[in-house]
């Protein structure tokens, strides 16, 4: 069932506001509804609804808080009173379930969206197809990477977290094409994996390049286009292409604080609101493109000045991550799942949680289906 607006107590009040203001002027006053985030395309939506609808809310004085990765927003997240909401990769949200479970899942805030992307002493062995649309994950890049290693070279992709969504999904690639992960020198792997902050994800490709080291990064867009569009990096493939599901695989989703959902019941429900609005103008906007996309990314670029215009209208491009169908629902629930065992199979994360104990599906909206 659909979250209520708000709460019959503050609806009473707003109805006195509105019958005597003066008597009762507190009752305007909005409450923070502070959102934690990193600096991806998985985010645009989150930054959209901040521009064009937070300072026509009623209830919710939203704000956003710009992390530079996934485990300072858990960080962030746990040790601060006024973070009230996060978005964040689905994986460490079930290793932070299954050691504090007192906050819920109420939204995603995008589908797919991540790719992996090879500097050119890499793609000297994958050749990658010129048509990015054409670019698949098939053996290609597990040809490539086994070439390598039958040359006593041990390719490093570097990944932002063992618990994004984004190492799940490399760590099925190579499962699909008979090859193992590993993150030390000893493992039994085919390839190495190192973390990186995916700000620094570019910066670590430039340097591998630098000293003739083939190298690979699987993060979020816009990221893996920065690469391509600034002539120092190939797009092997996407996520989508990978985690094949309906509607677009889960990665980042908003979960909020069991309090804040008690206590700020209205605010939380105007921003997820906001956010499912401003997922659908982004996808307006992809369509009609011209001036109506270039203002979604003016908006981006202020919070996020790093992601270029060029590469946030290649992210945008090919669905390749897709900002609909965002409610906590029985079809992202089953790719949530898909996530999980996936990443419990792996060993990023060390037991599996209740996702029905920790979806609340009560902040959906008819706006973001599709």
């Amino acid at each position: 069932m659909k979250h209520p607006a708000a709460t019959l107590q503050q609806w009473l009040q707003l109805l006195l506001w509105l019958l005597f203001p003066l008597a009762l002027p507190a009752v305007a006053e909005r409450q923070q509804i502070l959102v934690a985030g990193i600096p991806l395309a998985d985010h645009y939506a989150a930054i959209v609804a901040y521009e064009k609808y937070a300072g026509a809310m009623q209830f919710a004085d939203f704000q956003l808080k710009i992390l530079p990765g996934p485990d300072l927003v858990r960080a962030y997240f746990r040790s601060k009173p006024d973070a009230d909401a996060a978005l964040t990769v689905a994986p460490m949200v079930m290793d932070m379930f299954a050691r504090q479970p007192d906050f819920r899942w109420v939204s995603l805030v995008h589908r797919d969206g991540n790719a992996l992307a090879i500097n050119a002493s890499l793609n000297r062995y994958v050749q990658v197809l010129p048509d990015k649309a054409a670019r698949q994950p098939d053996a290609r890049v597990a040809n490539g990477l086994r070439a390598l290693k039958h040359g006593n070279e041990l390719p490093i992709i570097a990944v932002p977290s063992p618990l994004a969504t984004h190492t799940t999904v490399l760590y099925k690639y190579p499962k699909d094409n008979r090859m193992n992960v590993g993150f030390r020198h000893g493992d039994a792997a085919d390839v190495l994996l190192r973390i990186v902050k995916p700000p620094a994800s570019t910066a670590f490709l430039k340097q591998e390049a630098a000293r003739d080291q083939p190298a690979a990064f699987e993060q979020s867009l816009p990221w893996p286009d920065i690469a391509e569009t600034d002539g120092f990096g190939h797009i092997a493939w996407y996520s989508r292409d990978v985690m094949k599901h309906p509607k677009g695989h889960v990665e980042c989703i908003m979960i909020a604080k069991d309090s804040v959902i008690a206590n700020k019941q209205a605010a939380l429900q105007e921003v997820i609101t906001a956010i499912h609005r401003a997922g659908r103008d982004i996808e307006s906007a992809r369509l009609e493109g011209g001036k109506a996309l270039d203002e979604m990314v003016a908006m981006v670029q202020r919070h996020i000045p790093a992601h270029t215009h060029e590469a946030i209208i290649a992210s945008l491009d090919l669905g390749k991550i897709n900002y609909l169908n965002l409610n906590v629902d029985d079809n992202s629930k089953e790719s949530f799942r898909q996530i999980m065992e996936l990443a419990h199979e792996a060993g990023f994360i060390s037991t599996t949680i209740d996702i029905e104990a920790l979806a609340d599906d009560r902040f959906a909206t008819e706006i973001t289906r599709q």
